[in-house]
Protein backbone atom coordinates (compact mmCIF):
# COMPACT_ATOMS: atom_id res chain seq x y z
CA UNK A 1 0.00 0.00 0.00
CA UNK A 2 3.06 2.31 0.07
CA UNK A 3 4.99 3.72 2.99
CA UNK A 4 3.00 5.41 5.77
CA UNK A 5 4.61 7.87 8.17
CA UNK A 6 2.94 9.00 11.40
CA UNK A 7 4.14 12.35 12.70
CA UNK A 8 2.87 12.54 16.28
CA UNK A 9 3.09 16.22 17.22
CA UNK A 10 2.08 15.98 20.85
CA UNK A 11 -0.69 18.44 21.83
CA UNK A 12 0.14 20.89 19.05
CA UNK A 13 -2.57 23.57 18.79
CA UNK A 14 -3.46 23.81 15.11
CA UNK A 15 -5.99 26.55 15.85
CA UNK A 16 -3.10 28.57 17.29
CA UNK A 17 -0.93 27.59 14.30
CA UNK A 18 -3.63 29.18 12.12
CA UNK A 19 -3.27 32.45 14.03
CA UNK A 20 0.47 32.53 13.39
CA UNK A 21 -0.19 31.76 9.70
CA UNK A 22 -2.62 34.70 9.58
CA UNK A 23 0.08 37.01 10.96
CA UNK A 24 2.42 36.06 8.11
CA UNK A 25 4.41 33.21 9.67
CA UNK A 26 4.73 29.48 8.87
CA UNK A 27 4.69 29.15 5.05
CA UNK A 28 4.89 25.33 5.08
CA UNK A 29 1.98 25.03 7.49
CA UNK A 30 0.04 27.46 5.29
CA UNK A 31 0.51 25.20 2.25
CA UNK A 32 -0.40 22.15 4.34
CA UNK A 33 -3.69 23.65 5.55
CA UNK A 34 -4.50 25.00 2.09
CA UNK A 35 -4.31 21.46 0.69
CA UNK A 36 -5.68 19.24 3.47
CA UNK A 37 -8.51 19.17 6.00
CA UNK A 38 -7.75 19.48 9.71
CA UNK A 39 -9.93 16.87 11.40
CA UNK A 40 -10.69 16.85 15.12
CA UNK A 41 -10.08 13.87 17.40
CA UNK A 42 -11.87 13.44 20.71
CA UNK A 43 -10.18 12.04 23.81
CA UNK A 44 -11.60 11.16 27.23
CA UNK A 45 -14.21 13.43 28.80
CA UNK A 46 -12.89 13.11 32.37
CA UNK A 47 -10.20 15.74 32.94
CA UNK A 48 -7.98 13.47 35.05
CA UNK A 49 -7.76 11.11 32.05
CA UNK A 50 -6.66 13.89 29.69
CA UNK A 51 -3.00 12.98 29.90
CA UNK A 52 -0.89 12.31 26.81
CA UNK A 53 0.49 9.03 28.20
CA UNK A 54 -3.12 7.79 28.39
CA UNK A 55 -4.38 9.15 25.07
CA UNK A 56 -1.38 8.02 23.00
CA UNK A 57 -1.89 4.50 24.33
CA UNK A 58 -5.48 4.78 23.06
CA UNK A 59 -4.24 6.00 19.66
CA UNK A 60 -1.70 3.17 19.49
CA UNK A 61 -4.03 0.35 20.60
CA UNK A 62 -7.52 1.27 19.40
CA UNK A 63 -8.73 1.01 23.00
CA UNK A 64 -10.26 3.64 25.24
CA UNK A 65 -8.89 4.15 28.73
CA UNK A 66 -11.57 1.99 30.37
CA UNK A 67 -10.39 -0.84 28.11
CA UNK A 68 -6.58 -0.53 28.29
CA UNK A 69 -6.54 0.94 31.87
CA UNK A 70 -3.02 2.35 31.48
CA UNK A 71 -3.02 5.45 33.67
CA UNK A 72 0.66 6.22 34.29
CA UNK A 73 3.61 6.95 32.06
CA UNK A 74 5.78 3.83 31.74
CA UNK A 75 3.07 1.41 32.85
CA UNK A 76 2.56 0.02 29.36
CA UNK A 77 5.56 -2.29 29.92
CA UNK A 78 3.54 -4.29 32.45
CA UNK A 79 0.69 -5.00 30.01
CA UNK A 80 0.13 -7.14 26.93
CA UNK A 81 -1.96 -4.63 24.94
CA UNK A 82 -1.61 -4.93 21.15
CA UNK A 83 0.01 -1.79 19.80
CA UNK A 84 -0.08 -0.63 16.21
CA UNK A 85 3.55 -1.66 15.56
CA UNK A 86 2.87 -5.16 17.00
CA UNK A 87 -0.20 -5.66 14.82
CA UNK A 88 1.43 -4.48 11.61
CA UNK A 89 4.49 -6.68 12.18
CA UNK A 90 2.93 -9.84 13.62
CA UNK A 91 -0.40 -9.92 11.77
CA UNK A 92 0.46 -8.27 8.45
CA UNK A 93 4.18 -9.00 8.04
CA UNK A 94 5.17 -5.35 7.69
CA UNK A 95 8.45 -3.76 8.75
CA UNK A 96 7.94 -1.00 11.29
CA UNK A 97 9.94 1.63 13.15
CA UNK A 98 9.40 4.20 15.88
CA UNK A 99 11.30 7.11 17.39
CA UNK A 100 10.29 8.13 20.93
CA UNK A 101 6.62 6.97 20.89
CA UNK A 102 5.00 7.98 24.18
CA UNK A 103 4.28 5.17 26.66
CA UNK A 104 4.95 2.42 24.12
CA UNK A 105 6.50 -1.02 24.67
CA UNK A 106 9.08 -2.49 22.31
CA UNK A 107 7.80 -6.01 21.79
CA UNK A 108 8.91 -6.27 18.17
CA UNK A 109 10.81 -9.21 16.66
CA UNK A 110 12.27 -7.52 13.60
CA UNK A 111 11.92 -3.77 14.01
CA UNK A 112 13.61 -1.50 11.50
CA UNK A 113 14.38 0.66 14.54
CA UNK A 114 12.76 1.48 17.87
CA UNK A 115 13.88 4.20 20.30
CA UNK A 116 11.53 4.39 23.33
CA UNK A 117 10.54 7.59 25.06
CA UNK A 118 12.87 8.58 27.91
CA UNK A 119 10.40 7.55 30.63
CA UNK A 120 9.40 4.05 29.52
CA UNK A 121 11.72 1.18 30.52
CA UNK A 122 11.71 -0.87 27.34
CA UNK A 123 14.68 -1.78 25.12
CA UNK A 124 15.87 0.18 22.11
CA UNK A 125 16.39 -1.59 18.78
CA UNK A 126 18.75 -0.41 16.09
CA UNK A 127 22.31 0.54 15.27
CA UNK A 128 24.89 1.59 17.85
CA UNK A 129 24.17 5.28 17.32
CA UNK A 130 20.49 4.72 18.11
CA UNK A 131 21.27 2.76 21.26
CA UNK A 132 23.70 5.46 22.44
CA UNK A 133 21.21 8.18 21.58
CA UNK A 134 18.47 6.42 23.53
CA UNK A 135 20.67 6.11 26.62
CA UNK A 136 21.80 9.73 26.41
CA UNK A 137 18.27 11.04 25.92
CA UNK A 138 17.01 9.11 28.91
CA UNK A 139 19.32 10.92 31.30
CA UNK A 140 19.26 14.29 29.55
CA UNK A 141 15.46 14.57 29.44
CA UNK A 142 14.94 13.36 33.00
CA UNK A 143 17.50 15.85 34.35
CA UNK A 144 16.46 18.73 32.11
CA UNK A 145 14.59 20.51 34.92
CA UNK A 146 17.86 20.89 36.84
CA UNK A 147 20.01 21.92 33.88
CA UNK A 148 22.54 19.12 34.52
CA UNK A 149 23.56 16.51 31.96
CA UNK A 150 26.14 13.86 32.86
CA UNK A 151 29.33 13.92 30.72
CA UNK A 152 28.76 10.36 29.51
CA UNK A 153 25.25 11.27 28.40
CA UNK A 154 26.65 14.26 26.52
CA UNK A 155 29.09 11.95 24.75
CA UNK A 156 26.30 9.56 23.78
CA UNK A 157 24.14 12.42 22.53
CA UNK A 158 27.09 13.83 20.59
CA UNK A 159 27.76 10.44 19.00
CA UNK A 160 24.12 10.13 17.94
CA UNK A 161 24.05 13.71 16.68
CA UNK A 162 27.32 13.36 14.77
CA UNK A 163 26.00 10.46 12.71
CA UNK A 164 22.46 11.71 12.23
CA UNK A 165 22.33 15.52 12.15
CA UNK A 166 21.57 16.84 8.69
CA UNK A 167 24.19 19.32 7.39
CA UNK A 168 21.44 21.70 6.37
CA UNK A 169 20.50 22.01 10.05
CA UNK A 170 24.00 22.63 11.43
CA UNK A 171 23.49 26.38 11.70
CA UNK A 172 20.14 25.87 13.43
CA UNK A 173 21.69 23.45 15.93
CA UNK A 174 24.44 25.95 16.77
CA UNK A 175 21.93 28.77 17.16
CA UNK A 176 19.69 26.73 19.48
CA UNK A 177 22.59 25.40 21.56
CA UNK A 178 24.34 28.74 22.03
CA UNK A 179 21.13 30.58 22.95
CA UNK A 180 19.68 27.93 25.28
CA UNK A 181 20.95 29.71 28.40
CA UNK A 182 18.81 32.73 27.51
CA UNK A 183 15.87 30.57 26.44
CA UNK A 184 15.56 27.19 28.14
CA UNK A 185 12.81 26.09 25.71
CA UNK A 186 15.44 25.89 22.95
CA UNK A 187 16.84 22.70 24.46
CA UNK A 188 13.53 20.97 23.70
CA UNK A 189 13.58 22.36 20.15
CA UNK A 190 17.16 21.14 19.68
CA UNK A 191 16.02 17.68 20.73
CA UNK A 192 13.00 17.62 18.39
CA UNK A 193 15.17 18.76 15.48
CA UNK A 194 17.67 16.00 16.26
CA UNK A 195 14.95 13.34 16.60
CA UNK A 196 13.60 14.40 13.21
CA UNK A 197 17.03 14.06 11.59
CA UNK A 198 17.49 10.66 13.26
CA UNK A 199 14.07 9.53 12.06
CA UNK A 200 14.60 10.67 8.47
CA UNK A 201 18.05 9.09 8.19
CA UNK A 202 16.98 5.71 9.52
CA UNK A 203 13.67 5.70 7.65
CA UNK A 204 15.51 6.33 4.37
CA UNK A 205 18.08 3.64 5.18
CA UNK A 206 15.75 0.91 6.51
CA UNK A 207 12.66 1.74 4.43
CA UNK A 208 10.03 0.52 6.91
CA UNK A 209 6.46 0.12 5.68
CA UNK A 210 5.24 2.13 8.67
CA UNK A 211 7.19 4.38 11.01
CA UNK A 212 6.22 6.90 13.67
CA UNK A 213 7.98 9.97 15.04
CA UNK A 214 6.87 11.55 18.33
CA UNK A 215 7.82 15.18 19.01
CA UNK A 216 7.12 16.77 22.39
CA UNK A 217 8.69 20.24 22.39
CA UNK A 218 5.45 21.91 21.28
CA UNK A 219 3.47 20.47 24.19
CA UNK A 220 6.27 21.35 26.61
CA UNK A 221 6.59 24.94 25.37
CA UNK A 222 2.84 25.59 25.22
CA UNK A 223 2.46 24.36 28.81
CA UNK A 224 5.29 26.63 29.95
CA UNK A 225 4.79 29.77 27.85
CA UNK A 226 1.20 30.12 26.56
CA UNK A 227 0.89 33.48 28.38
CA UNK A 228 3.88 34.74 26.37
CA UNK A 229 2.37 34.03 22.94
CA UNK A 230 1.64 37.13 20.89
CA UNK A 231 -1.79 35.60 20.24
CA UNK A 232 -2.70 35.13 23.93
CA UNK A 233 -5.17 37.81 25.05
CA UNK A 234 -5.88 36.67 28.61
CA UNK A 235 -5.00 38.59 31.76
CA UNK A 236 -2.15 36.47 33.16
CA UNK A 237 1.51 37.16 32.50
CA UNK A 238 4.75 35.30 33.09
CA UNK A 239 7.17 37.09 35.46
CA UNK A 240 10.29 38.60 33.91
CA UNK A 241 12.57 36.20 35.83
CA UNK A 242 10.75 33.32 34.11
CA UNK A 243 10.77 34.66 30.54
CA UNK A 244 11.52 38.09 29.11
CA UNK A 245 8.45 40.10 28.13
CA UNK A 246 9.59 40.46 24.51
CA UNK A 247 10.02 36.70 23.98
CA UNK A 248 7.47 34.45 22.25
CA UNK A 249 8.70 30.86 22.77
CA UNK A 250 5.59 29.44 21.07
CA UNK A 251 6.25 31.51 17.97
CA UNK A 252 9.86 30.26 17.94
CA UNK A 253 8.66 26.68 18.35
CA UNK A 254 6.17 26.87 15.53
CA UNK A 255 8.79 28.35 13.18
CA UNK A 256 11.14 25.44 13.90
CA UNK A 257 8.23 23.03 13.40
CA UNK A 258 7.50 24.71 10.07
CA UNK A 259 11.06 23.86 9.00
CA UNK A 260 10.72 20.32 10.36
CA UNK A 261 7.54 19.83 8.35
CA UNK A 262 9.27 21.08 5.20
CA UNK A 263 12.19 18.73 5.81
CA UNK A 264 9.96 15.67 6.34
CA UNK A 265 7.94 16.41 3.20
CA UNK A 266 11.09 16.92 1.11
CA UNK A 267 13.03 13.93 2.49
CA UNK A 268 10.15 11.41 2.29
CA UNK A 269 8.18 12.59 -0.75
CA UNK A 270 6.63 9.21 -1.57
CA UNK A 271 5.34 8.47 1.93
CA UNK A 272 1.77 9.08 3.04
CA UNK A 273 2.12 11.48 5.97
CA UNK A 274 -0.36 11.32 8.84
CA UNK A 275 -0.15 14.13 11.41
CA UNK A 276 -1.87 13.77 14.79
CA UNK A 277 -1.69 15.61 18.11
CA UNK A 278 -3.55 13.33 20.54
CA UNK A 279 -4.76 16.28 22.60
CA UNK A 280 -4.37 20.05 22.53
CA UNK A 281 -4.19 22.80 25.13
CA UNK A 282 -6.01 25.89 26.35
CA UNK A 283 -4.78 28.71 28.58
CA UNK A 284 -4.71 27.92 32.28
CA UNK A 285 -7.03 30.31 34.17
CA UNK A 286 -4.93 29.91 37.34
CA UNK A 287 -1.30 30.60 38.24
CA UNK A 288 0.17 27.14 38.98
CA UNK A 289 3.80 26.16 39.73
CA UNK A 290 5.14 22.64 39.11
CA UNK A 291 8.25 21.32 40.88
CA UNK A 292 10.52 18.30 40.50
CA UNK A 293 12.98 16.84 43.04
CA UNK A 294 16.61 17.58 42.10
CA UNK A 295 17.89 14.29 43.53
CA UNK A 296 14.93 12.04 44.25
CA UNK A 297 16.69 9.66 46.62
CA UNK A 298 18.40 12.45 48.61
CA UNK A 299 15.11 14.32 48.87
CA UNK A 300 13.30 11.22 50.15
CA UNK A 301 16.07 10.62 52.68
CA UNK A 302 15.58 14.15 54.03
CA UNK A 303 11.88 13.38 54.43
CA UNK A 304 12.65 10.19 56.35
CA UNK A 305 11.55 7.66 53.74
CA UNK A 306 13.42 4.43 54.55
CA UNK A 307 14.38 1.15 52.85
CA UNK A 308 14.29 2.45 49.28
CA UNK A 309 15.52 -0.03 46.68
CA UNK A 310 15.34 2.26 43.63
CA UNK A 311 13.72 5.47 42.42
CA UNK A 312 12.55 5.83 38.82
CA UNK A 313 11.92 9.46 37.71
CA UNK A 314 9.02 10.00 35.35
CA UNK A 315 7.92 13.08 33.43
CA UNK A 316 7.86 16.38 35.30
CA UNK A 317 6.83 15.97 38.96
CA UNK A 318 6.12 12.21 38.92
CA UNK A 319 8.38 9.44 40.22
CA UNK A 320 8.15 5.74 41.13
CA UNK A 321 9.72 4.39 44.35
CA UNK A 322 10.55 0.70 44.65
CA UNK A 323 10.82 -0.96 48.08
CA UNK A 324 11.96 -4.36 49.32
CA UNK A 325 8.55 -5.15 50.84
CA UNK A 326 4.94 -4.05 50.84
CA UNK A 327 5.30 -3.09 54.51
CA UNK A 328 8.11 -0.64 53.70
CA UNK A 329 6.04 0.84 50.86
CA UNK A 330 2.97 1.19 53.09
CA UNK A 331 4.96 2.99 55.79
CA UNK A 332 6.46 5.35 53.19
CA UNK A 333 3.03 6.05 51.68
CA UNK A 334 1.63 7.00 55.09
CA UNK A 335 4.57 9.34 55.71
CA UNK A 336 4.47 11.04 52.32
CA UNK A 337 0.70 11.48 52.42
CA UNK A 338 1.00 13.17 55.81
CA UNK A 339 3.25 16.02 54.67
CA UNK A 340 1.64 19.45 54.58
CA UNK A 341 2.99 22.90 53.79
CA UNK A 342 2.56 25.59 56.43
CA UNK A 343 -0.57 26.80 54.61
CA UNK A 344 -2.10 23.32 55.10
CA UNK A 345 -1.90 22.19 51.46
CA UNK A 346 -0.80 18.62 50.71
CA UNK A 347 2.68 18.17 49.24
CA UNK A 348 2.43 14.68 47.70
CA UNK A 349 -0.13 12.40 46.12
CA UNK A 350 0.76 8.72 46.46
CA UNK A 351 -0.59 5.63 44.71
CA UNK A 352 0.30 2.40 46.56
CA UNK A 353 1.01 -0.49 44.19
CA UNK A 354 2.21 -3.08 46.67
CA UNK A 355 5.99 -2.85 46.89
CA UNK A 356 6.13 0.31 44.74
CA UNK A 357 4.67 3.79 45.14
CA UNK A 358 3.76 6.09 42.26
CA UNK A 359 4.26 9.61 43.63
CA UNK A 360 3.48 13.12 42.45
CA UNK A 361 4.75 16.36 43.98
CA UNK A 362 1.45 18.26 43.94
CA UNK A 363 2.19 21.49 45.80
CA UNK A 364 1.63 24.24 43.22
CA UNK A 365 2.17 27.55 45.03
CA UNK A 366 5.44 29.43 44.99
CA UNK A 367 8.14 27.64 47.02
CA UNK A 368 10.33 30.40 48.44
CA UNK A 369 13.62 30.34 50.34
CA UNK A 370 13.41 28.43 53.62
CA UNK A 371 10.15 26.68 52.67
CA UNK A 372 9.31 23.95 55.23
CA UNK A 373 6.86 21.04 55.37
CA UNK A 374 5.61 18.89 58.25
CA UNK A 375 4.40 15.29 58.41
CA UNK A 376 3.87 12.71 61.17
CA UNK A 377 5.71 14.87 63.68
CA UNK A 378 8.67 15.35 61.32
CA UNK A 379 9.72 18.76 59.96
CA UNK A 380 11.75 19.17 56.77
CA UNK A 381 13.26 22.62 56.22
CA UNK A 382 14.68 24.36 53.14
CA UNK A 383 12.66 22.33 50.65
CA UNK A 384 13.51 24.98 48.05
CA UNK A 385 17.05 23.56 47.97
CA UNK A 386 15.77 20.10 47.03
CA UNK A 387 13.39 20.95 44.17
CA UNK A 388 13.56 22.71 40.80
CA UNK A 389 10.79 24.74 39.24
CA UNK A 390 9.63 22.76 36.22
CA UNK A 391 7.18 25.33 34.96
CA UNK A 392 4.53 27.90 35.62
CA UNK A 393 1.73 25.92 34.03
CA UNK A 394 0.44 28.33 31.38
CA UNK A 395 -1.83 25.85 29.62
CA UNK A 396 -3.91 22.81 30.48
CA UNK A 397 -5.19 19.90 28.42
CA UNK A 398 -8.39 19.84 26.44
CA UNK A 399 -10.10 16.85 24.87
CA UNK A 400 -9.78 17.97 21.23
CA UNK A 401 -6.81 16.90 19.17
CA UNK A 402 -6.09 17.36 15.48
CA UNK A 403 -5.46 14.98 12.57
CA UNK A 404 -4.31 15.60 9.00
CA UNK A 405 -4.03 12.95 6.29
CA UNK A 406 -1.70 14.28 3.61
CA UNK A 407 -2.95 11.56 1.27
CA UNK A 408 -6.37 13.22 1.03
CA UNK A 409 -7.07 16.46 -0.78
CA UNK A 410 -8.93 19.21 1.05
CA UNK A 411 -12.70 18.71 0.96
CA UNK A 412 -13.79 21.55 3.22
CA UNK A 413 -15.73 19.01 5.31
CA UNK A 414 -13.49 18.06 8.26
CA UNK A 415 -14.77 15.28 10.51
CA UNK A 416 -14.68 14.40 14.18
CA UNK A 417 -13.76 10.95 15.48
CA UNK A 418 -12.48 9.34 18.72
CA UNK A 419 -8.71 9.42 19.19
CA UNK A 420 -8.52 5.62 19.48
CA UNK A 421 -9.71 5.22 15.88
CA UNK A 422 -6.33 6.57 14.72
CA UNK A 423 -5.17 2.99 15.31
CA UNK A 424 -7.76 1.53 12.92
CA UNK A 425 -7.34 4.26 10.30
CA UNK A 426 -3.58 3.76 10.22
CA UNK A 427 -3.80 -0.01 9.91
CA UNK A 428 -6.28 0.36 7.08
CA UNK A 429 -3.97 2.77 5.23
CA UNK A 430 -0.95 0.51 5.76
CA UNK A 431 -2.62 -2.77 4.78
CA UNK A 432 -5.69 -2.00 2.71
CA UNK A 433 -7.72 -4.15 5.11
CA UNK A 434 -10.98 -2.42 5.98
CA UNK A 435 -11.36 -1.73 9.71
CA UNK A 436 -14.85 -1.84 11.18
CA UNK A 437 -14.34 0.96 13.71
CA UNK A 438 -12.60 3.56 11.55
CA UNK A 439 -15.71 5.45 10.41
CA UNK A 440 -15.73 9.15 11.34
CA UNK A 441 -18.52 10.99 13.09
CA UNK A 442 -20.49 13.14 10.67
CA UNK A 443 -19.05 16.65 10.25
CA UNK A 444 -22.30 18.16 11.57
CA UNK A 445 -21.50 16.68 14.98
CA UNK A 446 -18.32 18.72 15.25
CA UNK A 447 -18.02 20.95 18.31
CA UNK A 448 -16.39 24.33 17.95
CA UNK A 449 -12.86 24.32 19.35
CA UNK A 450 -12.01 27.44 21.40
CA UNK A 451 -9.02 29.34 20.05
CA UNK A 452 -6.20 29.85 22.54
CA UNK A 453 -6.37 33.27 24.15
Amino acid sequence: MGQVIALEWNELNFDLVEKYIASGDLPTFRRLLDRHDVHVTKAEKEFHNLEPWIQWVSAHTGLRFDEHKIFRLGDVVDTNVRQIWDVLEAEHGLRVGAISPMNARNNLKNAAFFVPDPWTKTPATGSSDLIALSQGLNQAVNDNAHGVIAPMSLLKLAFGALLNAHPGNYAQYVKLATSARAGAWRKALFLDLLLTDVFIRHTRQKKPDFASLFLNAGAHIQHHYMYSSKHYSGGLRNPSWYVAADRDPIGECYKIYDKILARVLAALPDARLLISTGLSQKPNPNLVHYYRPKDHRAFLNVLGVANIVEVHPRMSRDFLIQFASEQDASAAAALLNSFRAEDGDAVFRVENRGDTLFCMLIYTKLISQGFAINGNGRRADNIDQHVSLVSIENAIHRTEGFFIDCGQAKSGRPSVFPVETLFHRTIELCTGVKQKTSAAVLPSDRELVPVAG
